[in-house]
C-alpha cells in the first residue's frame, strides 16, 4: 500500500519542515509514503471562506484517484490512542486498498464535496493546531504506528 499526505500549500516554517523531512526519511523503511502539495488558491482576499473551501476542494479532488481511500484529518473525526491508531492502520493495510490519502485542509477546513468523497475522518486532538504543525504531528504518529506494529523500541506504553 502507498500512503500519501495531501496538504494545501507548502510548509513554510523551517523547523517544521526539518521535522517532517526527518520522519518522512524514517518512514521509507516501512511504507511507500509521500507528501502531495496542493497549490494555494490565488486571490483569496476577494473570496468568502466557503468559496475558498470550494476552490481548495476542487484542486484536492482533481488530484485523487477513484480507488483512493480518503481519510480527512478533521477536529470532528475519531480520536484514537497511538496503539489504537496502529491497529486501525494495520487493518486498513490488510483491506487491500492500494493508496490511502490523509488530507490536511486549508485554513477553513473542507468543502462539502471533500467531506462527501472521504471515507473516514480522524482527529489528532481536541486541541486546535496550526496546519503546518498538524503535518509534523501526523508524520510522527504514522512513524510511531509502524514502530508499534514492528515491536520496535520507540513507543513506550
Amino acid at each position: 500500500m502507498k500512503i500519501t499526505l495531501a496538504v494545501i500549500g507548502k510548509t513554510e516554517v523551517g523547523f517544521v519542515r526539518q521535522g517532517i523531512d526527518e520522519y518522512v526519511k524514517r518512514l521509507q523503511h516501512y511504507v511507500s509514503f509521500n507528501i502531495q502539495y496542493i497549490g494555494d488558491i490565488k486571490g483569496t482576499r476577494n473570496m468568502s471562506e466557503e468559496q475558498q473551501k470550494v476552490a481548495e476542494g476542487r484542486q484536492l479532488l482533481a488530484s485523487l484517484e477513484p480507488s483512493d481511500y480518503i481519510v480527512l484529518l478533521d477536529e470532528h473525526g475519531t480520536e484514537r490512542t497511538s496503539m489504537d491508531y496502529s491497529q486501525w492502520l494495520q487493518r486498513r493495510m490488510a483491506s487491500g486498498c492500494k493508496r490511502m490519502v490523509f488530507v490536511v485542509g486549508g485554513p477553513y477546513g473542507f468543502s462539502k464535496e471533500v467531506y462527501d468523497r472521504s471515507n473516514e475522518m480522524i482527529s489528532l486532538s481536541k486541541m486546535t493546531f496550526p496546519h503546518e504543525l498538524v503535518r509534523l504531528i501526523f508524520v510522527e504518529q504514522l512513524y510511531r504506528a509502524f514502530t508499534i506494529l514492528r515491536h520496535e523500541p520507540y513507543h513506550h506504553e
